[in-house]
C-alpha cells in the first residue's frame, strides 16, 4: 500500500505535522504530536480504522485518497511456487525438501512423564 498522507495535506495547504496537528483537533481528534509525526515521516504498519475515519474527516478526503494499492514485486512468482510446493511439486532448479525418516531401529521413545 503507498501511503498519500502528505499529499493529501499539501492538497490543503498544510506542510509541517504540527499544521496536521491542529487540523486534527478542529475535528476532536487529539492524537500526540510523535504519533502525528510518524504518520507524517512514513507508512504505518498498522492505522485503527477510527483514526483513519477522523484522518480522512480533518483533511476532507476518502480513505482512497490516503491509501493506494501497488503491486508488491516478485508476487506473482511467489503465489506459483507456493501453489507448486503445496501440491507437492518441486521447482526448477530448488533443493528437494528433506523428508522425515521412518525409525526402524534401536528402542522406542517413552513418553514424558505428565
Amino acid at each position: 500500500m503507498k501511503w498519500n498522507l502528505r499529499w493529501v495535506a499539501a492538497r490543503r495547504d498544510i506542510w509541517r505535522p504540527t499544521d496536521l496537528l491542529a487540523a486534527f483537533r478542529e475535528v476532536g481528534f487529539t492524537p500526540s504530536l510523535s504519533k502525528v509525526a510518524a504518520l507524517w515521516g512514513a507508512t504505518p504498519v498498522t492505522i485503527r480504522l477510527d483514526d483513519l475515519d477522523r484522518i480522512c474527516q480533518a483533511l476532507q478526503c476518502t480513505v482512497a485518497d490516503l491509501l493506494e494499492a501497488e503491486p508488491v514485486a516478485g508476487q506473482q512468482g511467489e503465489q506459483d511456487g507456493t501453489r507448486a510446493a503445496a501440491a507437492g511439486e518441486t521447482l526448477a532448479g530448488a533443493p528437494e525438501r528433506p523428508r522425515p525418516v521412518p525409525r526402524t531401529e534401536g528402542p522406542r521413545r517413552r513418553r514424558p512423564p505428565n
